[in-house]
């Protein structure tokens, strides 16, 4: 079973809200529906959302608050907004800041979902190398040696880091290196299901376990055979299948639901958590027995503000994998775009960056990728063509507005410091001082 996205409503209209809801879900995603922005922004922060599905207009802002809000917790994530006739012209500026689509009131159900589904769909097996940027960059050059070093031991291995880091590239090229590459590799979401589910989907069930099991149902675990079973997001799961769980690892026995004999199981594990498991049993919140078998090998993954050298080549490559799959040429990228990328705090980590390099295919100009199109959030109106005619903005005049703003954005991050923020962008105090004056911007006591 493959990761279920994570789809995010904001709707405050009860009938549209639950409908949209009831849809998305018989449709086969999970959703969470919100009626107000702060309501949407309180409950996501630490999931991994998919794509928002908004109203333009909400009792607690619009859309651009939405964006910001959202993008700012989770970075650039596909945005559709839901929008009545009178505001499409504020749904096309939404677009040029990095919405994806909208569609117009009254509208097709059935063509909203095939939308959805259109802009989450796999892109499938890529031409390339799947793997070629990972481990170029010294931060994830020694997890990558590691893992070559274990591909072959049949030991649990442990992977940890903040959500969007790549932690299943990291199990993908773990089970690809390794001599069960040719097996099966079958990855569960331990957040994307409800808790009273994850039995059958783990372990499967006999017919007549329960009311509709109208025949023997095999899980993940029997699907993973001698290959590899993923198990992501593993902090999720609760006490009673925590313990299930740890007889797994160490028995290698399980049952399915409405049996009676136990099976085993050769495959191997790989487990992911973006939280650290370790304080998670110094909370109480995780057993610390399993804890102990899982984390047999441990590797952490990196955000990706600490690996600058793979950031150009996974834009190419996210870039080209996109171009492919929507038959248009592979872009060229602008030396601005790739600048920005380079000192950007990336907080939605690779995730994030895949999400702007299939924007930046499905809106920009084909055969060109501009500031405008990955970087459509960066861009204020004044290094846009306005709409009195006045001539675009020069490159200069882009690379500094780009500038000013990621200056801003560290010195915020480090409340306001001048030499931490120095720090984090590589330059001395008197050079960000001198920055500061020349853009205008507060200068705020240095606290260091």
């Amino acid at each position: 079973m493959s990761d279920i996205p994570l789809i995010a409503i904001v709707e405050d209209d009860e009938v549209l809200g639950r409908s949209l809801r009831q849809r998305f879900t018989l449709e086969g995603f999970r959703v969470s529906w919100f009626t107000t922005i702060e309501e949407a922004r309180r409950a996501l922060s630490g999931h991994a959302v998919s794509l928002v599905l908004s109203d333009i207009r909400l009792p607690d802002g619009d859309g651009g608050k939405l964006m910001t809000g959202i993008f700012d917790a989770h970075g650039v994530l596909p945005t559709i907004f839901m929008t009545a006739f009178a505001d499409l012209e504020e749904a096309v500026r939404l677009i040029k800041h990095g919405a994806r689509d909208y569609v117009e009131k009254p509208f097709d159900l059935d063509d909203l979902v095939d939308k959805v589904r259109s802009i989450l769909s796999d892109p499938g097996t890529d031409e390339a190398d799947p793997f070629s940027s990972f481990g170029i960059s010294e931060a994830t050059r020694d997890i990558r040696k590691t893992l070559d070093k274990v591909a072959d031991l049949d030991v649990p291995v442990l992977i940890q880091g903040e959500t969007g880091t790549g932690k299943d590239v990291a199990a993908h090229y773990l089970h690809a290196a390794g001599n069960r590459s040719a097996r099966p590799f079958i990855a569960l979401n331990c957040a994307s299901i409800p808790e009273s589910l994850f039995d059958d989907a783990l372990f499967g069930h006999e017919k007549g376990a329960f009311t509709g099991a109208i025949s023997r149902q095999p899980g993940l675990v029997e699907q993973a055979a001698d290959g590899t079973l993923f198990l992501d997001e593993v902090a999720e799961i609760g006490p009673t299948l925590q313990a299930k769980l740890l007889r797994l690892i160490e028995a290698r026995e399980y049952r399915r639901l409405g049996g009676t004999e136990p099976l085993s199981t050769p495959a191997r594990f790989i487990f992911a958590s973006n939280q650290d498991l370790g304080q998670a049993v110094q909370r109480g919140a995780f057993r610390e027995d399993l804890w102990f078998r899982m984390n047999v090998v441990t590797v952490e993954m990196p955000p990706l503000r600490a690996r600058r050298d793979e950031i150009a080549p996974l834009i190419h490559h996210h870039l080209a994998r996109a171009a492919r799959r929507m038959g248009r040429p592979i872009p060229s990228v602008d030396a601005e775009v790739l600048t920005l990328a380079n000192n950007d705090h990336w907080r939605g980590n690779v995730r994030e960056l895949v999400n702007r390099a299939e924007r930046a295919v499905a809106l920009g100009e084909q055969g060109r990728v501009t500031m405008g199109d990955f970087w459509p959030d960066r861009i204020t109106r004044s290094s846009e063509p306005n709409q009195r005619g006045d001539e675009p903005a020069t490159l200069s005049q882009v690379r500094e507005q780009a500038e000013r703003r990621h200056i801003a954005l560290v010195l915020e991050e480090c409340g306001g410091r001048i030499q931490d923020a120095a720090a984090r962008l590589g330059v001395s105090r008197t050079t960000l001082w001198e920055k500061m004056r020349r853009y205008g911007l507060a200068s705020p006591n240095d606290e260091a």
